[in-house]
């Protein structure tokens, strides 16, 4: 997908909601060698998850398991990217299945919409302002 001048990707068809979730990742890499570590979500939308904090570089069109709580879901590596300064990368990955992230439950949903901003309360001596 092509960026916009707005910075948006033309065609996106979902909006992404930012969600900070540990998540356990595993697949094989391109040499056939398993591997699984736990990293992070970023931001996440119905079709896909953006993940961070990945330690293993990953192909574009890889496989991969993504593991919320005891839930699993099949992803597609459908970009990938180095973190500048550190040893980190960045993926988008799309859901092949769809369906199978309703498996996931109440807490990814949860943590996938919107919260309302809270009132912020200032106490000094002479009461709330």
């Amino acid at each position: 997908m092509k960026p916009t001048k707005s910075g948006k990707a033309e065609g996106r068809r979902r909006s992404r909601v930012k969600a900070v979730l540990p998540v356990r990742i595993s697949g094989k890499d391109s040499a056939g060698k398993a591997y699984s570590e736990i990293v992070h979500t970023l931001d996440v939308s119905a079709p896909g998850v953006r993940l961070g904090a990945l330690h293993h570089p990953l192909e574009v069109g890889s496989l991969i398991t993504l593991q919320y709580k005891q839930h699993k879901a099949e992803f597609r590596v459908v970009w990938s990217k180095p973190v500048v300064g550190t040893d980190e990368h960045q993926i988008g990955a799309e859901a092949i299945n769809p369906k199978d992230l309703a498996g996931f439950g109440a807490a990814w949903q949860a943590h996938c919409q919107p919260q309302p901003m809270k009132a912020l309360w200032h106490f000094t001596r002479d009461g709330v302002q």
